[in-house]
């Protein structure tokens, strides 16, 4: 996250109506009942602090999901907001009393408005929210059609700016990488493991967090259920066999599936293959910025 210009000396950033240099919410408060709001009192050490709030607190949100249901499950956050030089300290609280706005179900345009209430509340002009949280996909077996749920790491990690927040999603996907390599110098059979394919994306227009995992999951060698019966077992297994996936290969394909999105404005794709008959992981990462590089060619013309 690039650094928020530091404020004018004395000044609070996002200062409400009719505070003073020093004061935050709350001050006010803390001064009719007597007691010293240490926080607010002046720091004269003149550094600025980049991030600073409460890290890896759990709370339960809801989540609405492509089938119109909500989803209700128990998020990880991290809160963080730019201090200035002249503030000893934040009010670690409010972040808490954030979080527990009552009826608060969580999507794209719910967050974006966190950031804002965090900025606003901690008269902050710069801040940072990652919210990471287990997501269910209701999947069926590719040949019996038994059902079964799958579980996927979903974070949305929210930047605010002088009042302008931006919204990146991140979603590790599970699947199966089997070694061309080994396919192809093999008598019979070939090495194969599980893998993550992790995708960041920040984009221009909605998309559901089920059409990424659908993306990337086109894209391996097979990808995984939670339930298979024996003739399931069966198609996975020579599924695999035949779309062998070099580490290189799943993130190049599924860069190509991002770069033909035009709801996709940025992204980071990486692959970690939890290799099966070595003792360390292959891994590999492509990022791609398409807005930037569209802003450069402009500017070139």
């Amino acid at each position: 996250m690039q650094q928020a210009s530091e404020p004018t000396r004395g000044a609070t950033p996002g200062a409400t109506p009719g505070s003073t240099p020093g004061s935050t919410p709350g001050s006010s408060a803390c001064a009719t009942l007597g007691i010293a709001d240490v926080q607010a009192s002046a720091d004269t050490r003149r550094i600025a602090i980049d991030k600073v709030g409460i890290k890896d607190i759990r709370h339960p949100v809801r989540v609405r999901d492509r089938g119109g249901l909500e989803q209700h499950t128990v998020a990880n956050f991290n809160m963080y907001v730019y201090l200035p030089h002249n503030f000893k300290g934040t009010h670690m609280s409010r972040f808490v009393q954030i979080l527990n706005t009552p009826e608060r179900e969580l999507s794209v345009a719910s967050f974006k408005e966190m950031l804002k209430e965090m900025s606003r509340r901690l008269e902050s002009a710069a801040g940072h929210i990652e919210m990471r949280f287990p997501f269910f996909v209701n999947k069926r077996a590719p040949v019996s059609g038994v059902a079964s749920l799958l579980d996927y790491e979903v974070t949305f990690i929210g930047e605010i700016r002088d009042g302008h927040p931006t919204l990146d999603i991140k979603v590790v996907v599970p699947v199966t990488s089997l070694c061309p390599c080994s396919k192809e110098i093999a008598a019979y059979g070939a090495h194969n493991q599980r893998s993550h394919v992790t995708v960041q994306v920040r984009t221009r227009s909605f998309i559901w967090i089920e059409e990424i995992i659908e993306l990337v999951e086109r894209e391996a060698s097979s990808q995984l259920y939670g339930l298979l019966k024996r003739p399931d077992e069966k198609y996975v297994t020579e599924h695999a066999y035949d779309n062998p996936k070099f580490v290189e290969d799943m993130v190049r394909d599924v860069a190509t599936r991002l770069n033909e999105d035009d709801r996709v404005a940025a992204y980071v794709v990486e692959s970690e293959n939890f290799e099966s008959i070595h003792n360390h992981s292959a891994y590999a990462l492509i990022e791609r910025d398409k807005d930037a590089e569209a802003r450069i060619a402009e500017a070139s013309l």
